[in-house]
C-alpha cells in the first residue's frame, strides 16, 4: 500500500490522460491474449503464454516510457526536435534501401546487438511533431512570407512525409494532416497550407511514377488495390468482410471476453483489426468505450492548449494528441468499411512493441506538458 501511494505521488500531470492510457493498454491486453490461441494455432505464435508475457512486457516498458518522458520538462524536447529530424532523414532512406520487408513494405530497421528492431517513421513522426512546434512557436508572429512559411516548415513536412509514403502512405497521410492542422492553430497564412496540400499532392504524384518503375520501392500496386477494393467491392475485400462479421456478432453486449469466432479467420487481428474482436467480445458499447477514450485523451490535450501560457508546450500537447487520435479512428475507420484498408495499428491496444513505446513518448510529452501547467497552477496558488 505505501508502495503505490509513493508511486501514485510521483505521477503528474492531466489524471485523466492517465486513465486513458492505462485503460488503453488494459483493453490491449486483454484483446491481444484473446487472439493470442488463433496465432498459436496457425504457429504465428510459440505458446499462448510466451505471446501474452511478451506483450505484457512491452506494456509494462511503455508505461515506464510514460513516466520517464513526462518527468521530463517539456522544454527539453523542444531543445531536441532539431537534431532527431535531422537523423531521422538518413534513417527513413535507409530503411528504404535496405530495410527489413515487413507485409510487402521495407519499413524496418534492425538494430545491431539487439534481437529487435524498429520503424524508423515512428521515430520522424514524432521529430516531426516536435518540429512543427518549435517553428511555430518561434516565427508565428513574422511567418508572413514565402521564406518563411516554404523553407521552415513546408520543405521539412514534404520530405519527411515523402520519404515515409513509399513504404507507408497511410502513416505519411496521417503525419501530413496533423502538420496541417497545426499550421493553422499556428495562424500560418491559408495560401501557405495550400501551397503544402498542392506540394503533397505533386510529391505523391512523382511517388506514383516512380512506382510504375519501381514497384520494390514504392508499392504503388498495393496502393490502387486496397482503393479499387474499397470502391468496387462491396464487402470491402476479405479482411473488412470478416472484420464486419465480427462487429455484426458482438451486437451491443458481444459475447464475452475470450469467445470470438471471428480471430480463427480474420488476418492480422492482433495488429491492425483488433478492434472488430473487441466489438465481437465486449460488443458496440465496449467499441464506444474505447472511442470514447481516444476522444477523452484530445479532450483533454485540447484544454492544454487554451491553459498553457507557452505556445511551444499548446503546440506540442495538441499536435501529437492529433498524430495519436487520428490513428485510432483511421485504424477503426478500415473495420467498419469507410476508408481504404491501411497497416495502421490501434494506438496503446495493437500488440506490437516499438509502435506502443513511441506512442507511451508521445503520452508522456503531453504529460509533460501537463505536469507543467499543474506546477505554475500550484506558484500562482501560492
Amino acid at each position: 500500500m505505501f508502495i503505490a501511494q509513493k508511486i501514485a505521488a510521483q505521477i503528474k500531470g492531466d489524471r485523466s490522460i492517465w486513465m486513458a492510457v492505462l485503460l488503453l493498454c488494459f483493453i490491449g491486453i486483454l484483446a491481444v491474449y484473446s487472439t493470442a490461441g488463433a496465432l498459436t494455432w496457425q504457429g504465428q505464435a510459440a505458446s499462448t503464454t510466451s505471446y501474452l508475457l511478451s506483450h505484457v512486457f512491452h506494456v509494462v516498458m511503455a508505461l515506464l516510457v510514460v513516466y520517464v518522458s513526462h518527468r521530463v520538462h517539456y522544454r527539453r524536447y523542444q531543445q531536441i526536435g532539431r537534431v532527431l529530424l535531422v537523423i531521422s532523414v538518413p534513417l527513413l532512406v535507409l530503411a528504404l534501401a535496405v530495410g527489413k520487408s515487413v507485409n510487402d513494405a521495407s519499413r524496418w530497421l534492425d538494430i545491431p546487438f539487439l534481437p529487435f528492431g524498429f520503424q524508423p517513421s515512428d521515430l520522424a513522426k514524432l521529430a516531426l511533431i516536435v518540429y512543427v512546434a518549435d517553428v511555430l512557436t518561434q516565427k508565428q508572429e513574422y511567418i508572413t512570407s514565402f521564406k518563411d512559411a516554404f523553407l521552415p516548415i513546408i520543405i521539412p513536412v514534404i520530405v519527411i512525409c515523402g520519404l515515409i509514403a513509399p513504404a507507408n502512405l497511410s502513416t505519411a497521410l496521417i503525419l501530413f494532416f496533423t502538420c496541417l492542422i497545426l499550421m493553422f492553430v499556428g495562424r500560418v497564412a491559408l495560401k501557405y497550407i495550400g501551397l503544402l496540400i498542392l506540394l503533397g499532392l505533386v510529391t505523391l504524384a512523382v511517388l506514383i511514377a516512380v512506382g510504375r518503375y519501381e514497384p520494390e520501392v514504392v508499392r504503388v500496386d498495393t496502393w490502387i488495390s486496397r482503393v479499387n477494393t474499397f470502391l468496387h467491392d462491396e464487402n470491402g475485400g476479405y479482411q473488412v468482410e470478416q472484420a464486419k462479421i465480427a462487429i455484426a456478432r458482438g451486437g451491443w453486449l458481444g459475447t464475452g471476453p475470450g469467445n470470438s469466432i471471428s480471430r480463427n479467420y480474420l488476418p492480422y487481428s492482433q495488429n491492425d483489426f483488433i478492434f472488430p474482436i473487441i466489438c465481437e467480445e465486449y460488443g458496440l458499447l465496449g467499441g464506444f468505450f474505447v472511442l470514447s477514450l481516444y476522444v477523452l485523451l484530445l479532450w483533454r490535450a485540447t484544454a492544454l492548449v487554451t491553459r498553457s501560457p507557452k505556445r511551444f508546450g499548446a503546440f506540442l500537447a495538441i499536435g501529437l494528441a492529433l498524430l495519436i487520435v487520428v490513428q485510432a479512428l483511421a485504424n477503426i475507420a478500415v473495420s467498419v468499411h469507410l476508408v481504404p484498408t491501411t497497416g495502421l495499428t490501434l494506438p496503446f491496444i495493437s500488440k506490437g512493441g516499438t509502435s506502443l513505446l513511441f506512442n507511451a513518448l508521445a503520452a508522456g510529452m503531453i504529460l509533460s506538458v501537463s505536469r507543467y501547467l499543474e506546477k505554475l497552477d500550484t506558484a500562482v496558488k501560492s
